[in-house]
Order: C-alpha cells, then structure tokens, then sequence
C-alpha cells in the first residue's frame, strides 16, 4: 500500500510535517494521481479473507486508514467446503491479481478440505493447498505472487513436485525470489521465497533472483539498514529482465530455462542452479606454519619465564 501511494503521488501531493521536539520530517503520500480510480479503489479493489477475527479486525483498522471506507473482507476459511457454498463468484475465476502470504506449516484432515483442491494435489498441507486455492481464485490470466516456504521449493513428496509440475506445465510460472531467512523475525525465523505466476499460459524461462538483505538487520531486532537493501535491484532487474542476456548464474538475476527445470524433478530452489564462485585462498607451505607456532610456542614459554622471574 505504502508502495503504491509513493509511485502514484505527484511532488504537489506529497504533505511534509516536522516534530517541533525531534526535528524529524514525516512525508504523507496523498495518491492524488489515482483520483479518477478512487471510487474502485474505496469499494471494489481488495477482498481478503481469514478464520482469525483479530487479523480481520487489523486488515480493517489498517484498509480503512488508507483510505479504503468499505473494506471486503469476511471470516471464512478458503479451503473448505463452505467457501464455494457462500462466495461462489470469488471463489473461483474470481481475482485478477492476488498477493498472498498463506499460512506455513499448517495441516488439516483430508475431509475439511474442498474435494477440487484434493483433485489437484492431493496433501494435507495448508502451504500447497493454498497455492492450489489462488490458481483456482484466479481469472484466466490473473497473475499471483505469493510468498511460500523454502519446502515449497524443493520438497520431494508426491505432492510437492506434482504442484511445482502443475505451476510449470499448466501455467506460466514466471519467477522465483529467493528471501534470506530472518524477514519474519521475530516471529518465524524460516527461509521463504516468492513465487510469481500467471494462470494458463505456459512457461519457456523462469527468472530467479537472490535477495540477501531486504534493507533491515535479519535478527529479531530488524533495525533498519539501508545501505544493505537488495529489492530495489530485484525489482530494477524484474523490469528490465531478458532471457537471452541474463544467462550469467553468478549474479543475483538470471533465467533457467523449463526444461531444465523439468530435468530436475521440477526443482525451484535457488541453490539449485545459481552458481557461487570459488574464490582461491592462498596459505604458507605446512612447513612454514609449523615455524610460526613454534616461534610464538618460543615466545609464550619466555613471558612465562619473565612472570615467573617477577614472581620470585
């Protein structure tokens, strides 16, 4: 939200306030270039859902203080049955866009699951039906991105490969952002990464990207560190992303074609196919090691033979 606010506020729109006691400038993007788009963006821009009544009432509180009066979003659980029974037009074929952080690690009994998910893949994991549940939500061209765990991304049960198999063969999966463990810090510590992907469509080539630092410290304190920031170079190489010139696997950004992601058991995990340089260390012959010890073994044994001169 605070993203798009920025890209679309003109240099007018942008209201400045400083703190009389610390002197700090707090900068307020007013969206003004979304004018004409403002009535859908009020009513008929975000939906969401969740089983969880304080996230909703957050999701709310946090809509409508951008600007969003009326919010859509309900407490539902969008994996059961139900789902389909109350939003039959969200549903399914029913987004054009959907950003997504589903919940990881989660398990549920095959009988609360809603039978056309299971058809899919057949799991009872919370993180793969989930990605299943967004390409089902999707229009025919609606694109996701949605942030999973590392698991996702190279775990070798049925399930697991046969959805990796499902997003590559049936759809156009078009990226994989690989996030340095220590984003949700610090409330989860797990490795994550974001899958980009279009419903239908197929793929030929899909970009990677390596993000060490996301501009904050990765332990549970996450102050800010802006000189170690690496998406807005992940997003500068998104847009200006060529399979035929971004071959090179040393680098953050690069393309691995389908196929040989195929070759590999459908396989997305970065370490997979990025390749880490080996640097050369030179060292001193064992030889000339062995003297250093001995020399600083020789220095020991005389400072200890001063102290003990000095202690009488």
């Amino acid at each position: 939200m605070q993203y798009l606010l920025e890209t679309y506020t003109s240099p007018e729109g942008v209201l400045e306030e400083t703190d009389p006691e610390t002197g700090k400038t707090e900068r307020t993007y007013t969206g003004d270039l979304l004018e004409a788009h403002r009535e859908h963006i009020r009513s008929d821009m975000f939906h969401g859902f969740d089983f969880d009544a304080t996230m909703l009432r957050i999701a709310a509180m946090n809509l409508m203080l951008h600007g969003v009066d009326d919010p859509d979003i309900h407490y539902q659980d969008t994996l059961s049955a139900g789902f389909t029974d109350k939003f039959p037009k969200t549903a399914a074929e029913g987004f054009n866009v959907i950003l997504a952080n589903p919940p990881f690690k989660g398990q549920l009994d095959f009988e609360d699951v809603h039978a056309s998910l299971l058809r899919q893949v057949k799991t009872k994991k919370t993180e793969l039906l989930f990605l299943v549940l967004i390409l089902r939500m999707l229009r025919t061209g609606g694109r996701s991105a949605t942030i999973v765990p590392d698991g996702v991304l190279f775990g070798s049960s049925t399930a697991h490969v046969g959805l990796r198999k499902l997003l590559l063969e049936h759809n156009q999966l078009e990226a994989v952002i690989s996030l340095p463990s220590g984003v949700f810090k610090p409330y989860a510590g797990v490795s994550t990464g974001i899958l980009v992907f279009t419903k239908g469509g197929r793929t030929d080539d899909v970009f990677f990207y390596d993000v060490e630092f996301d501009g904050y410290t990765l332990d549970d304190k996450r102050d800010a560190t802006p000189d170690k920031d690496d998406l807005p170079g992940c997003l500068a190489a998104w847009r200006n992303r060529d399979a035929g010139r971004d071959t090179d696997r040393t680098q953050k950004a690069f393309f691995v074609s389908s196929q040989e992601i195929r070759d590999s058991n459908y396989d997305l995990s970065l370490s997979k196919y990025k390749v880490r340089p080996h640097v050369a260390q030179d060292y001193d012959a064992p030889a000339v090691i062995l003297d250093q010890m001995k020399k600083l073994n020789d220095d020991i044994a005389s400072d200890l033979a001063e102290l003990e001169a000095l202690l009488g």
